[in-house]
């Protein structure tokens, strides 16, 4: 199917195009081999003296790389015709079928782009299925694409188990732990699976990726958790190919780095050489099967036909090293086992890889015919789903009595029968009434158990719960929104503590690359639903810094598909936190809740001992609609101000300085949902009103007030008088010089006055 060119150079020797090269390499080694063969064994017989594989596993195996290969081929050839958009390949790490064979269908995979293998050998766990029109399907963007509905060329399906991946650099790690840690929490807790009680999680990645702090994070927390005897039945496979992209892996450096790792279980297997190798996959896989301990299975591979298509090695790879490495292409010796054994002659080889190519490139051909998406709306469909109806039904269901009573202690000490509290005491009141609704929540994170965090916002639980549902974690951010995927993977309910909004920064692509883009890149067919609470925003007296009071929530803006809510006071806390759980578990949506640190406290609003800002516990039917605003002082058209979060009692106590000032009467707006903002509303409350002010607490640059006065431009109104009080484009400096970069009372009045 390639193109020949007259060249007197020899094909071996042609640097031009490496596919054509590896292809005719096949083809004239299968040609040209002169062994003695074997009698043919039988289906069951060994496919060679010794082998743990026996014929028919080989022949199957055999295909499932062949089916790999050409899938290779034809993207090298398609992608020129702009019929095919991708072409990082598979071609030398074929051998990871092995790894599919000796595991399970339900065995939840996390895997990484040369997976070729990997996937053609799963889908024989299911009849029916046609690995080479899927992925047909997937390469050329189609719309009918099974796995992402043609948002990314990605390896996944959902019946097969393989959860979609699309950066697979290692940040993938973390949440393929999380997952194992998962299934055997699950047991623990009583919730049931929704695969078998003794799966295990797989997580493949090459030498390179190895070396990424986030790989590194997620090998320490498995050999953490190994270490203290909490099964954790995750397979990571070291795809070990030697180079990353055009850096070499120093030669032994996976071996020498792993071998000895307390706590993470080592296996070597030859990814290149089926006969040889699978009793080592065997034994790797019925080891963490077994013990239920993280293992590590060292795969050998090799990578022929460059890094991608664009990838021209000619350019940095000598012709002596190119041809090195394409003879030991596994496929060669995959072809030279058919041939010594027995199982097949030349012929039957031949004729076997032509007819997998014919196949290959008529799917990819028919897949080019299928529809792609073409409209926006079809782009976004999945990425973030909302039924409002059903999510506010599930938000105002109220616990059984009997649960809410087993919760709190008594009938009498229920929070709506309390008085009025501040905001840390009603946050913790609700999640106390979550867990007695939804049995399969958890919260975990740094000091949330016996402590009940920095802060007491979590006092009480783990004794309420047990440490089957509350508990600490290692001092590792990304570990913990890892986790939390890995929870939500295995239909629980994870709520995962961040210490501080700062400690969030070195791990949220755990939350802007996986976590939010799963139901995204898998067409909504894979959901991991949490609530992730962040203690952060300024203001804090005596205690600070920059690592305690961070400000700059612009990162979480930025992610496609988040919910983000920020609660002032404690009524609004305890009901948003209701709906964002329903969210979770009607939609699958990934929230972040928001909790201004400062005002965990907070009794007083205009002077001390007023109790202004203490709040009655709502009831536990009672829910915010997603992006609901507070109002304060409707009926007033002078001015509104738009803010959330610390920024709500400064405003509220500015507007009375304003009216006593001016006579003005002001509207004060409590945006509560920062992402997405309500923009809507916004526009109402701004046209209703004669001028405008917009007080943001985070920083001057990219914060939530230029998403207000966006809203209000675009809504035609940028004409009125307006003014935007945020925080300065700085870090936050220790003790009282903190309140210099952060708006105050006395701003907003200013601000104010330049608009009479």
């Amino acid at each position: 199917m390639f193109a020949t060119v007259p060249d007197p150079i020899p094909a071996r020797m042609r640097g031009l195009n490496r596919a054509e090269i590896c292809d005719v390499n096949f083809q004239e080694f299968v040609r040209g081999w002169q062994g003695q063969a074997q009698p043919k064994p039988a289906p069951g017989e060994a496919i060679l003296d010794g082998s743990a594989l026996d014929a028919r596993g080989f022949r199957e195996l055999f295909e499932s790389q062949l089916v790999s290969r050409h899938l290779d081929l034809m993207a090298r050839v398609l992608r020129v015709q702009n019929k095919v958009f991708y072409t990082i390949g598979s071609s030398g790490h074929e051998g990871n079928a092995m790894v599919a064979r000796a595991t399970r269908h339900t065995d939840p995979a996390f895997l990484h782009y040369r997976s070729g293998g990997f996937m053609a050998e799963r889908f024989r766990k299911l009849p029916g299925m046609d690995p080479i029109m899927d992925s047909a399907l997937s390469f050329a963007a189609s719309a009918e694409d099974p796995a992402s509905g043609g948002r990314h060329k990605v390896w996944g399906s959902k019946p097969l188990w393989v959860l979609p991946q699309t950066s697979t650099i290692a940040s993938h790690l973390p949440k393929a732990l999380g997952t194992a840690v998962a299934i055997e929490a699950a047991h623990r807790i009583g919730h049931q699976l929704p695969i078998a009680d003794d799966s295990i999680a797989i997580c493949s990645f090459g030498d390179a990726s190895a070396n990424h702090a986030t790989a590194q994070t997620a090998f320490n927390a498995a050999s953490w958790t190994a270490y203290q005897k909490l099964p954790a039945p995750v397979l990571y496979v070291c795809e070990d190919n030697g180079i990353g992209i055009s850096v070499k892996t120093p030669t032994g450096w996976i071996g020498e780095s792993f071998r000895n790792r307390p706590d993470l279980d080592y296996f070597f297997a030859d990814g290149l050489d089926l006969a040889g190798g699978y009793a080592d996959v065997l034994r790797a896989v019925e080891h963490c099967r077994r013990s239920r301990r993280p293992t590590f299975l060292h795969l050998r591979t090799t990578r022929i036909m460059g890094h991608a298509g664009t990838d021209f090695e000619i350019e940095w790879r000598s012709i002596e090293e190119l041809c090195a490495v394409e003879a030991g292409d596994p496929l060669l010796r995959s072809a030279a086992i058919a041939l010594e054994s027995g199982a097949m002659t030349r012929d039957e080889i031949l004729a076997l890889y032509e007819d997998t190519r014919k196949k290959c490139f008529a799917a990819a051909e028919d897949a080019d015919k299928r529809p792609r998406i073409e409209t926006l709306e079809h782009v976004m469909r999945p990425l973030a789903p909302y039924t409002p109806d059903k999510v506010m039904a599930e938000a105002t269901r109220v616990p059984s009595p009997e649960a809410r009573v087993q919760a709190f202690g008594s009938e009498d000490k229920l929070p709506e029968k309390q008085v009025s509290k501040h905001l840390a005491i009603q946050i913790n009141q609700a999640l106390h009434d979550l867990f007695a609704k939804y049995p399969e929540t958890l919260l975990f994170g740094e000091d949330v158990a016996q402590k009940g965090g920095v802060y007491t916002v979590t006092k009480g639980l783990h004794k309420a719960f047990g440490n089957k549902r509350v508990f600490n974690t290692l001092l590792d951010e990304t570990m913990i929104l890892g986790m939390a995927q890995g929870f939500a993977n295995m239909g629980m309910l994870p709520i995962p503590e961040i210490q501080y909004l700062a400690y969030l920064h070195n791990a949220i692509d755990q939350i802007r690359g996986e976590a939010a883009s799963l139901q995204f890149f898998s067409n909504d067919q894979f959901r991991n639903p949490m609530v992730v609470r962040i203690a952060g925003l300024g203001y804090q007296r005596g205690f600070g810094g920059h690592f305690h009071n961070d400000n700059s929530m612009t990162a979480l803006r930025d992610i496609p598909g988040l919910v983000v809510g920020c609660a002032s006071r404690g009524d609004d806390a305890a009901m948003m936190l209701r709906t964002l759980t329903a969210l979770a578990k009607v939609d699958g949506r990934v929230s972040v809740f928001l909790e201004p640190i400062a005002l965990y406290m907070t009794k007083d609003l205009h002077a001390p001992g007023d109790g202004l800002w203490l709040t009655e516990y709502p009831a536990p039917d009672r829910a915010l609609v997603l992006g609901e605003e507070r109002v304060y002082n409707a009926e007033a058209t002078d001015c509104v101000i738009f803010s959330y979060g610390n920024g709500m009692p400064m405003s509220l106590r500015a507007a009375r300085a304003i009216e006593a000032k001016h006579g003005w009467k002001v509207r004060v707006v409590d945006l509560r949902w920062l992402v997405p903002l309500n923009e809507a509303a916004i526009a109402r409350h701004a046209r209703e009103c004669a001028r405008i002010l917009v007080v943001d607490e985070g920083r001057h640059s990219a914060g939530v007030g230029e998403g207000v006065i966006t809203a209000i431009t675009e809504a035609g109104l940028g004409g009125k008088p307006g003014r935007r009080v945020c925080g300065a484009d700085t870090y936050t400096p220790l003790a009282g010089a903190a309140f210099l970069v952060i708006p105050k009372d006395e701003d907003i009045v200013a601000a104010a006055g330049l608009l009479a």
